[in-house]
Order: C-alpha cells, then structure tokens, then sequence
C-alpha cells in the first residue's frame, strides 16, 4: 500500500522565561496544560541562565535579564530558536519582545504576555466597561500604564476611557513561589483587586506577573466581597497572560503560513 501525507504540520511554541527561576517556570506548567490547543501543537519551556535576575522587578532587571538570554540563546548558538513562535513570559515592556521581532534569525510569531493581555482584555469588553491590571511592585503601575499607552498608539495625554489602571500588591514576583507566606501573598493579592474594581465599572481584571498563575481564584473572591457571586463568576474576566500568549501566537503562526512568496 502506497500512501502520502497530504495535511498535517507541527507546531512549537517556546514559552520563555527571562528569569533565572526555575521554580516561576515551573509554576507556568498548569497554565500550559489548561491552553486549549491542536494536538499537533508542542508547548517547550525556557529559563533564563544564572546570569539573570531570579525576579524582575525593575528597569534595571529587564536589561540584564535581556542580556543574559541573548547571550544563552542567539549568541552563542544562533539555531537554539528553532521554534514556530516564542512567548516571552514576563509581564512588561519586555526588550526581548521587540529584539526578538526583528531579528532574522528568530520566529516570526512572537508574542509577549503583556501585549497579548491587553489585546485580550479590549475584546471581552462591553459599552462602558473598562479594563485594569493587579501587579507586583510599585515600580510596574507607572511603567505598566506608560506601556498600555504605547502598546495602542496613544500619546502621553491622551485619555483612555476603556483602561481603569494599574494596582500593585507590593510583592515581587519571586514572593508568589517562595519566602513569603501563601496567606499573605492572596491576602495583599485581594487588596489590589478590591481597589482596582473600587474603580470605573471595572469587568476585565489581568494577573499582571507570570508568577500569578493559578491566583485566579484570589481576584474572583475579591470580587465577590466587591459586587457579588454572579458578576464574580459570570461577568468578571480574568485573564492570565501566558495562556492568551500561547493562543495568540498559535494564532500567528497560522496567519504566516498563509503567507506565499509573489510568483
């Protein structure tokens, strides 16, 4: 018998951690697992080398751990990229994004979980509903709202009606895994939240660190005390960046394979 494949193509999808935390990467496997993907799609995982920082927490944090991966990835082995699509898991104006958008060398769907959040959250929202994000520290809210402004092409002083803004637990991200106690991490995790839905009909709320994963749970309680078990269960969004990453970037690789050269 005589057979030839006629359809049929795999797909690899790298989630990049640019920490050195192997524990945070960890972390990420349950929010991979949930992903409703093909069967031909492949999720692989990466943790930044020794030389990155094992919590981002500031402008200081994103420039070594971007240079730490560069040198483990494209610099000394320049075919280590050898995926359809890359995730960079780290909630910011991450620099690997844009490096990594325009290098020939790696994916040409690339996505990080900050901009596929906001992508995510604009579309789930109604008239008159507005969008907003819990966070670690306080360094992320005014680097977080300058990036959402950025990200959609608004200016400085323009307003945005459909974004409520930016609140932070006061933790950093290392403290969702280890050295802190899990009560006090929920507990300073529901207090953001309270105050973020405080605000303008908030109805989107996104987990503004990889390492919230699996924290869902602590927003809809918040938001149960705030407004109630139904909008907490059946209205509210929760939207965790790593998962809206995976898909939009499965979602990209499909677009660029439509793509054929002009004959």
């Amino acid at each position: 018998m005589i057979t030839k494949l006629v359809r049929g193509r795999r797909t690899k999808i790298l989630v990049l951690n640019p920490n050195s935390s192997q524990d945070m990467t960890d972390g990420l496997n349950a929010v991979i697992d949930s992903v409703d993907l093909q069967y031909s799609t492949e999720i692989y995982t990466y943790t930044g080398p020794s030389e990155a920082p094992s919590s981002i927490n500031d402008g200081n944090d994103l420039e070594q751990s971007t240079k730490a991966v560069l040198n483990d990835t494209l610099r000394q082995n320049p075919d280590c990229l050898d995926y359809d699509g890359v995730v960079v898991a780290c909630f910011s104006m991450h620099p690997l994004v844009a490096y990594l958008q325009s290098h020939h060398q790696a994916p040409k769907s690339i996505a990080g979980i900050f901009e596929a959040s906001i992508l995510a959250a604009l579309s789930l929202l109604g008239p008159n509903e507005t969008w907003g994000i819990v966070t670690t520290g306080k360094f992320w809210e005014e680097h977080l709202a300058n990036g959402v402004r950025n990200f959609i092409g608004a200016r400085a002083a323009d307003s945005n009606d459909k974004f409520a803004g930016v609140e932070s637990t006061g933790l950093n991200a290392s403290d969702f895994h280890h050295g802190v106690d899990p009560a006090i991490v929920r507990q300073k995790l529901k207090a953001a939240a309270c105050r973020l839905l405080s605000r303008s009909n908030v109805t989107c709320i996104v987990m503004g660190c990889a390492g919230m994963a699996g924290l869902e749970e602590t927003i809809r309680s918040a938001a149960e005390d705030q407004r109630g078990k139904d909008f907490a269960y059946s209205e509210l969004h929760v939207i965790d960046g790593v998962r809206e990453a995976i898909v939009q970037v499965e979602h990209m690789i499909k677009r660029q394979r439509q793509l054929r050269p002009k004959s």
